[in-house]
């Protein structure tokens, strides 16, 4: 898999409580956060709150808004609202300390906000859960604890070009995240590492992502991976697990259940753009594959949002 993350954006930001800092008010870029100096929670879209403590650090790949707080009720100011200095090209100092000296006085935390290139893969963002900690990873890949720990003394020391290094350091590190997730199985995700190890199978299944409403055929696939239907039928199948069409029913039930569990799209919306012409035969395909009705999702996020 190609893979590369591009650094837009980033900030050093040093805080002393009570704050709130709220992030990823643009649509479709990831956000990475390390906490240099904690405690900090981390107050998702739904408002679980996730502390996070002095070496954490998150991936959020598909961005969204969130909080870094004080304390779990803190309301969040937008990080472009506070008053910040350039370090370098893409790295701002925000210092909002009253009295920070040293190793106390407040929370430091580093922050970027970055764009995935995945090449033909890039339908993986949307398939990646929506917050990766790295501290989960530690047992499997212990090569990311030193390069924690170098973020944690650049951060802290603010040495002569640390700026543009806690940036590299910043994109490896979520590299790694998502290169973790990926050699893991990419979660419930079936088929992916195996056909992203094929790239004339990686090809059909990057196309049924990017137009998972598409009143896809055998034939239509095949036609993809450049083979006929009964040699790409069969190999689907061997690599995925699965059919075609149920690989392609469960894509969408699980975008769909992203859409109006987290998103709130109208189930009736979801519907039309999955490709299905009555909500009713979205409605029973959705149960067969998630478990039970769209509208439970639905109703949850409203009581989630409450």
């Amino acid at each position: 898999m190609g893979m590369r993350l591009v650094g837009l954006r980033y900030h050093r930001i040093q805080i002393t409580p009570p704050f709130g800092i709220r992030f990823g008010v643009e649509e479709g870029r990831a956000q990475f956060h390390f906490v240099a100096r904690g405690p900090v929670f981390l107050r998702g879209a739904d408002q679980v709150i996730r502390p996070m403590t002095t070496g954490d650090a998150v991936l959020l790949p598909r961005g969204g808004a969130h909080d870094l707080v004080s304390e779990p009720d803190m309301p969040g100011r937008c990080v472009t609202a506070f008053e910040a200095a350039p370090l370098c090209a893409s790295v701002s100092d925000i210092h909002a300390c009253d009295d920070c000296t040293g190793d106390t006085g407040g929370a430091l935390i580093f922050s970027g906000c970055m764009a995935f290139d995945l090449g033909s893969m890039h339908p993986l963002v949307a398939l990646m859960p929506d917050m990766m900690l790295v501290g989960t990873l530690l047992e499997r890949y212990p090569e990311i604890l030193p390069m924690l720990e170098a973020m944690e003394r650049e951060t802290r020391g603010a040495r002569a070009g640390f700026a543009g290094i806690l940036a590299r350091l910043a994109d490896v590190v979520s590299a790694f995240i998502v290169r973790a997730w990926v050699e893991c199985g990419c979660g419930d995700s079936n088929g992916w590492v195996a056909a992203l190890r094929d790239p004339r199978l990686g090809r059909v299944i990057a196309a049924l992502h990017r137009d998972p409403g598409r009143n896809w055929s055998v034939a239509d696939l095949a036609a993809e991976m450049g083979s006929s239907r009964s040699v790409f039928a069969e190999r689907f199948l061997a690599v995925t697990g699965m059919t075609p069409v149920r690989y392609l029913t469960e894509l969408r039930m699980r975008l769909a259940s992203q859409w109006i569990g987290r998103d709130r799209m109208s189930i009736d919306a979801a519907a039309h753009r999955l490709g299905y012409g009555s909500q009713a035969a979205f409605s029973r395909a959705f149960k067969r594959v998630i478990g039970h009705p769209p509208g439970a999702m639905r109703d949850g996020a409203q009581t989630t949002s409450a």
